[in-house]
């Protein structure tokens, strides 16, 4: 029997690509065993077995920088780590083991590479992290979204798939809607999805998304436009975060505002996808993978809190092809709500961007990763 171990997470970057293999594994095979790797009190504990697979959680936490003594126990953690992971390799006995990235993927690849385990990288950024940078030499290969990684990982190495999104995502392209039955099946999946959102049917959509843990500058410039976008005739649908949520609904509940639907975390992404008209998002790598395949407008906003600002690379990698339109973070709270009314006017606009990002899609991202799991069968 097949066994594959997937290992990674802390945000949503790291743990949808994963959910992605997993699923298209037990769609391949339906016996393989599939098993889990996180870390202890991360998003990927309850994200994981949502999704319907199997995870156990390891005492890894990244460096505190605020609070420096806090990191007294750390080097305890991971020695307790190292161990709970060559556990859980001999228990589970794996053929192959595949990391995402995150806290938890350096001590699960780190020690299979060590008991002589395949492992195999998936890395979604255009600037990797310090995680697989440390494991890529003894990886058997190293799946990429971008191009010109060689600067990073051994050229000999690489593979470029593209991101693994989840199944349903790139059933939400208007774009691809064919005529006929098709267009029919759509138009009632979209009447279905502003149904689950309560929005109405007669209205554009705004979607606004600051990744799974939230933006505080998306936050704040929609708190600053979300009257002047309502007034316009237009309907949201807005992802705050979870750490965000409570105080904005405060801020929001003295107001009468018809037409916006607030949420902390947005579960099914497909329909969110289907209701928008227009997307505002931050710029990670798998938010431009989804988008992408969505086939949707977009106003990306990059966020100045990665390494080597890896997102503005990954916005520019866009704009350059007609693709998106990029607000600068220091910019967004004064000119999100313009320019997100601005686009949503703007049909020709929006059917020339959406043409364009769908150019970029790479549908067959998890069956190209799969193929190099498959090898270790």
């Amino acid at each position: 029997m097949f066994k594959i171990l997937i290992s990674g997470g802390g945000t949503g970057g790291h743990i949808f690509p994963a959910v992605a293999i997993g699923q298209a594994v037990r769609s391949k095979m339906p016996d393989a065993e599939i098993l889990f790797a996180g870390a202890k009190g991360r998003m990927e504990m309850e994200k994981i077995p949502q999704a319907g697979f199997n995870i156990i959680g390891l005492p890894i936490a990244g460096i505190n920088r605020k609070q420096l003594w806090k990191n007294l126990s750390l080097p305890f953690k991971l020695i307790s780590c190292f161990y709970k992971a060559r556990k859980i390799l001999r228990d589970f006995k794996p053929n192959v083991v595949v990391g995402v990235g995150g806290y938890a993927s350096a001590p699960v690849l780190w020690t299979a590479e060590r008991m002589n385990i395949p492992c195999i990288i998936q890395e979604q950024n255009s600037y990797p992290g310090v995680t697989n940078l440390s494991l890529a030499k003894k990886a058997k290969c190293i799946c990429v979204a971008y191009e010109g990684m060689e600067k990073y990982f051994p050229a000999e190495k690489i593979i470029l798939t593209g991101n693994p999104v989840r199944m349903d995502i790139s059933g939400a392209s208007s774009m691809t809607e064919a005529v006929g039955l098709r267009k029919t099946a759509a138009t009632v999946q979209r009447a279905e999805a502003l149904k689950f959102y309560g929005l109405s049917e007669s209205k554009k959509t705004l979607l606004v998304m600051g990744g799974s843990l939230g933006a505080g500058t998306l936050n704040e410039g929609m708190l600053a436009s979300i009257d002047n976008i309502l007034a316009n005739g237009y309907q949201v649908l807005w992802q705050t975060g979870k750490i965000y949520y409570e105080r904005i609904k405060k801020e929001l509940q003295e107001k009468s505002l018809s037409g916006l639907t607030l949420l902390d975390f947005i579960k099914n992404m497909n329909y969110a996808y289907i209701v928008a008209d227009v997307i505002v998002s931050r710029a990670g790598a798998l938010s431009i993978s989804e988008l992408a395949l969505a086939g949707k407008p977009a106003i990306l906003v990059p966020s100045p809190n990665v390494a080597e600002n890896h997102q503005w690379k990954n916005a520019m990698a866009l704009v350059e092809k007609n693709a998106a339109i990029m607000i600068e973070d220091n910019a967004a709270v004064a000119r999100i709500g313009s320019v997100a009314t601005e686009l949503l006017k703007d049909e020709d606009k929006q059917k020339e961007l959406s043409a364009n990002i769908l150019k970029m899609a790479k549908p067959n991202a998890v069956n190209d990763i799969l193929k190099e799991i498959f090898r270790y069968v």
